[in-house]
């Protein structure tokens, strides 16, 4: 055997080496971190966005120009996200500092919802903007009650705890809101268990950053930044799914919200150095 044979025999070892290396992890990365019957959790449309989003903490889908709207934590700050173009981003001031954690778009209204429970109507009138804030009185220790997650079931306006005292960890509080009456009712609970069977753990303090419905499905949306998972809820509100989230993707994760078409759109608030980001995941179904 020439000295050339074994170079090239030597360099096409670790080329075959390489790629069975490589397709082995990324075996081993799906068994982990699978991807769901719908979306390809394990890759996203990643987009980057401007450093003023660094803090974004809840979207809501305009379908009308493929634009997303987010507010911040603490500032009152409403902004147009065009999903093709970012660095094009427009904003609003709607109100003074306050700890925003989700928002959505209902018949050109916009509720915004503070982490208390509190909720912020925004109504634009041409270049004016009024606003209306209803107070959480639901429930005991409002001090101790936290909320972070907003959706609209048939229209309905439900708020989802984040850490409620009442939940005693063991399961996750829904709230109606009706705007017209300015009152909150409890709407249902989940429970948590199944997730910390999943997990393989003996109790799982779950604490829940964002919640939107599939608009095909009608099921419930989940996300946890802490925990890094994604519950997928069903119609008769227990626990159908539950999808690990990869850390490298999902670093922050604290938004949530579908297209029309079933599209699936998660924000990620900045982690350490890199931006803060919107993810896009195709309806495979569609």
């Amino acid at each position: 055997m020439t000295a050339n044979q074994l170079t090239y025999i030597t360099v096409l070892f670790f080329i075959s080496y390489s790629v069975l290396n490589g397709c082995e992890g990324n075996k081993k990365q799906k068994d982990v971190f699978p991807d769901s019957d719908m979306y390809d959790l394990s890759n996203p449309v990643i987009i980057n966005l401007p450093v003023e989003l660094d803090e974004i903490s809840g979207i809501a889908y305009y379908p009308k120009d493929t634009s997303v709207f987010a507010v911040i934590d603490e500032d009152g700050l409403l902004y147009k996200i065009p999903i093709k173009d970012p660095s094009k981003t427009q904003k609003w001031v709607f109100d003074k500092a306050r700890d925003y954690e989700d928002i959505i778009l209902r018949d050109s209204v916009f509720y915004a919802l503070v982490s208390n429970g509190d909720i912020v109507t925004i109504l634009f009138k041409g270049d004016s903007i009024t606003t209306q804030k209803t107070v959480f009185s639901e429930g005991s220790g409002k001090k101790t009650n936290e909320f972070e997650g907003m959706y609209l079931n048939s229209n309905r306006i439900v708020i989802m705890c984040k850490e409620c005292e009442a939940d005693k960890k063991s399961k996750i509080s829904f709230y109606l809101f009706n705007d017209s009456l300015q009152n909150y009712l409890l709407h249902h609970t989940l429970d948590i268990a199944p997730v910390a069977e999943k997990l393989d753990k003996n109790k799982v303090a779950l604490k829940p950053s964002a919640v939107a419905q599939h608009p095909i499905t009608r099921e419930l949306y989940i996300v946890s930044a802490i925990n890094k998972v994604l519950l997928v809820v069903d119609t008769t509100g227990k626990i159908k799914d539950i999808f690990p989230l990869n850390p490298k993707i999902y670093k922050q994760p604290e938004g949530i919200a579908f297209t029309p078409e079933g599209d699936l759109i998660i924000s990620n608030e900045v982690f350490l150095e890199n931006h803060a980001t919107l993810l896009i995941l195709k309806n495979k179904n569609k």
